[in-house]
């Protein structure tokens, strides 16, 4: 696996999703950062091809080590690897460092799809193949279009985001119909109860659209879930760890 180095961040790529969504350019600027944006699209379709199925791993960047939250995702992390998946994050600290350094710890692939941010996020030092990324749709992308379940551990708003969004394109049939794990039951009681308590009982979401999701606080449950994800999983030895394939056109 081919470790990608991160894009220098300069002032324009920081400011690159913000010139996107302020209105029209000109006709030449417009068609200009298209192509820079299939450019990232296709630097992110090459890198992550051959990857293999994964699990996405969504969580806040705000906990160090030590955090019981920080030492779940670990966890988590070491036991997604233990499947045969790849462990993909966001690449920045916290959450995603915590899943990643569970990941390789555990001898799987650890993957991290960086963003330039204005506060330049560092890849975290336990991924073996970082992709670096200009634009957040384009990041977000490839955080779905390579998993086949999301766990979404505590976080702010980019967690409940990807959460939400992921739920959205699984309800509108846009993907496979993948699991979205939800650890913490502490942290996430209160969303779990706003989503059945209100959504659920005015109407705005059905059952089967609130049972998208799972909530739990145990990773033996996050492997039962993970256990039935459409991919086949080859023996482990002591040469390679176990690798999952593909089943899904």
């Amino acid at each position: 696996m081919t470790e990608q180095k991160p894009i220098p961040a300069r002032p324009k790529d920081v400011r690159e999703d913000r010139v996107l969504l302020a209105g029209p350019r000109s006709r030449t600027a417009e068609f200009l950062r298209v192509m820079r944006i299939v450019r990232e699209f296709i630097r992110g379709f090459r890198a992550l091809h051959f990857v293999g199925p994964c699990v996405t791993v969504f969580g806040s960047a705000r906990f160090e080590p030590g955090h019981r939250y920080y030492e779940l995702a670990r966890k988590i992390g070491g036991a997604i690897s233990d499947l045969g998946f790849a462990t993909i994050t966001g690449g920045g600290p916290g959450i995603m460092e915590a899943a990643n350094r569970g990941a390789k710890e555990a001898g799987g692939r650890s993957i991290g799809c960086n963003i330039i941010l204005p506060h330049e996020q560092v890849p975290n030092p336990y991924i073996d193949l970082t992709v670096t990324f200009r634009y957040f749709f384009v990041r977000k992308v490839m955080l779905v279009k390579y998993s086949q379940a999301f766990v979404i551990m505590p976080g702010g708003f980019g967690t409940m985001d990807e959460a939400f969004e992921a739920a959205t394109l699984i309800q509108t049939a846009k993907i496979q119909d993948f699991p979205v794990i939800f650890v913490g039951t502490e942290y996430w009681d209160r969303l779990f109860r706003f989503l059945r308590e209100d959504m659920v009982s005015e109407g705005t979401i059905n059952e089967a659209e609130y049972g998208l999701f799972k909530l739990t606080d145990s990773v033996d449950d996050v492997v039962k879930i993970l256990e039935r994800c459409p991919s086949s999983r080859d023996t482990a030895t002591d040469r390679q760890p176990a690798r999952r394939r593909w089943e899904v056109a």
